[in-house]
């Protein structure tokens, strides 16, 4: 699983050899061996190429303000960032022959169970729609799709989108039929993609199959999402979008609700800026105006008592997430993994560990899978895993 570390120049000496050196016939054997995999973000989309598990290279496209503010809808994005991709696999000589499957990061569409999922029509007009919201991620379909008819392939895939739903009846009741979410076409959204393969890759490094475990994850990103793993099902995490759970860099967390109520009633804010708060404008950002949670941990390092208050609240809200779902399993944990980008955070990461690891040993795993989850499931499609059907 170790990456694959090539220069441009090394890619560019191995193409040329190769068409010097290999037959015709050879050159056949020798294509399509290449994972494409596509992950749309708010400013950015990563895009990269796979052999298998390993990482020939990655790209964080970065898609700056001023080019992005002047596409009105998401959707409108779809053409400026497909062409990003296209020209990074020209800057780094990947030939259309050479991509085997197409991987997507799934969209915002209607709950659905974990798994690897063929593009079909309906998830296309879903995504285009935003059933569940209007995020980039609904581009990762259909930029993979367009794509992968580009190169003759026919059909693309995602994997274990971030609206996937495996919770029990008993855990969607919110204490009023009124608030409760409609199960048919509204769910959690979560980052089920790369807390799916934290714990894959946990398991594989003790010999043993996710579905064995019971796991708690913590992904702390711009965005918290805390998950409750039951012998590979999620039966619990919260909606980290849209207001439950631990306030992150952007997002408020779970709110008082009566005084949501009477800002809501005060006439001073839209709905759309209502929603901002609690989204995209919450968290540090709102307290600190950053959502630059390495630049928080720096103020607070240095004596910024207000830093250092939120580090502590950030800290503890998310303990109590974790400690929470600790209840689901009877206390029955095999295991705490943290993960995302404030993983990277030793200060935070023992804070944490500090109010948590009486109930299970806690393991850290910096950054984000994404990724490797993406071109681990289109290896697995590679070598004859059926896809599922989003229906």
């Amino acid at each position: 699983m170790q990456p694959l570390h090539r220069t441009h120049q090394d890619r560019e000496k191995q193409v040329k050899n190769s068409i010097i050196l290999k037959q015709p016939e050879q050159l056949e054997m020798a294509t399509k061996k290449y994972t494409l995999v596509i992950n749309p973000g708010a400013t950015s989309t990563k895009a990269a190429i796979y052999e298998g598990e390993n990482e020939v290279f990655t790209e964080n496209l970065n898609h700056p303000y001023e080019e992005i503010e002047r596409f009105h809808e998401v959707a409108e994005q779809f053409d400026y960032r497909k062409e990003k991709i296209l020209e990074m696999l020209s800057k780094h000589g990947i030939g259309h022959d050479e991509i085997a499957i197409v991987m997507g990061r799934g969209g915002l569409t209607r709950p659905c169970e974990s798994g690897t999922y063929r593009v079909n029509e309906l998830m296309k007009q879903e995504c285009r729609a935003g059933v569940q919201g209007k995020h980039a991620c609904n581009l990762g379909a259909l930029i993979a799709d367009s794509i992968a008819h580009d190169l003759g392939l026919n059909e693309a895939f995602i994997a274990d989108p971030g609206i996937v739903d495996e919770r029990p009846a008993h855990a969607k009741i919110t204490g009023h039929p009124v608030f409760d979410l409609d199960p048919t076409r509204e769910g959690v959204i979560w980052h089920c993609l790369n807390q799916k393969m934290t714990a894959k890759l946990y398991a594989r490094e003790l010999g043993k199959h996710y579905e064995d475990l019971n796991l708690i994850i913590a992904h702390m990103g711009g965005g918290v999402s805390v998950g409750m793993h039951m012998h590979g099902r999620v039966v619990e995490v919260n909606r980290a979008l849209c207001g439950l759970g631990a306030f992150s860099p952007t997002r408020a967390g779970s709110i008082n609700a009566s005084k949501l109520i009477e800002v809501a009633c005060s006439g001073k804010y839209t709905e759309a800026e209502l929603k901002k708060m609690v989204t995209a404008q919450g968290g540090f950002v709102a307290y600190l105006g950053t959502n630059d949670a390495y630049e928080v941990e720096k103020r607070a390092l240095a004596g910024d008592e207000k830093c250092q208050l939120l580090v502590d609240a950030f800290c503890y809200q998310v303990s109590l997430e974790i400690s929470r779902l600790a209840a689901v399993t009877k206390g029955k944990v095999d295991a705490i993994l943290l993960t995302g980008g404030i993983a990277y955070s030793k200060p935070w990461m023992a804070q944490i560990s500090e109010y948590i690891d009486w109930i299970a040993p806690v393991r850290i795993y910096k950054g984000e899978n994404e990724m490797l989850a993406l071109a681990i499931c289109g290896k697995e499609i590679l070598e004859g895993a059926t896809p599922k059907e989003y229906k």
